[in-house]
Formats: C-alpha cells, sequence, structure tokens
C-alpha cells in the first residue's frame, strides 16, 4: 500500500474550505449557512489528520475527534434557533429576520 502525499490532502482540504466559505458568503438560506460552516470545520478536520499522519503522539487525531464534537453540538443547538426563528419569524432566510428590539 502505498502513502498518499500530505500536499494531496491539502489541496482536497482548500477545496472544501473555498467551497464552505463561498456557501457562507453567498447563500441566504440558514440552513445552507450552518452547512457552509460544517464544511470548514471539515476543511480543518483533514488539515489536523493530514499532519498527525508523521506525530507518532497523535495528538493532531485527538484534537479531530474535540473539534468534530464541537462541531456536533454547535449544529444541534444553531438548528434549535433556526426552528425558534422559524416559528416565531415563518422564514429561515437570513435577509429576512426583523429584529423587535
Amino acid at each position: 500500500m502505498t502513502d498518499i502525499p500530505v500536499i494531496y490532502f491539502l489541496w482536497v482540504s482548500a477545496f472544501l474550505f473555498a467551497t464552505g466559505l463561498s456557501i457562507l458568503l453567498l447563500k441566504k438560506n440558514t440552513i445552507f449557512v450552518l452547512m457552509g460552516i460544517e464544511l470548514i470545520l471539515n476543511a480543518a478536520n483533514l488539515n489536523l489528520v493530514a499532519f498527525s499522519k508523521n506525530d507518532p503522539s497523535l495528538q493532531g487525531l485527538y484534537l479531530s475527534i474535540f473539534v468534530l464534537v464541537v462541531g456536533v453540538c454547535e449544529m444541534a443547538i444553531a438548528l434549535a434557533i433556526v426552528l425558534q426563528v422559524y416559528r416565531n419569524y415563518r422564514a429561515i432566510e437570513v435577509d429576512q429576520f426583523k429584529s423587535e428590539y
């Protein structure tokens, strides 16, 4: 089995990050914005795993699992907030929210 060079992981990670950032900046739907944030977190995780390949202490893998758990918790809280906002405003578009304050 051949080793895959780290540069390939970095290219895929850069593509994931660019895709997530473009979704974050271009889409108005809140669900798509959350998906863009998740892609950015996955790009960071791929970098951590790629660089931990040469680390005998596996610090990058542990940090990657931690980032994954934080991302899942963040998505659960964000989806709960989106559901509450939809119940109040009947819209999930970012530019349709109106503050009452």
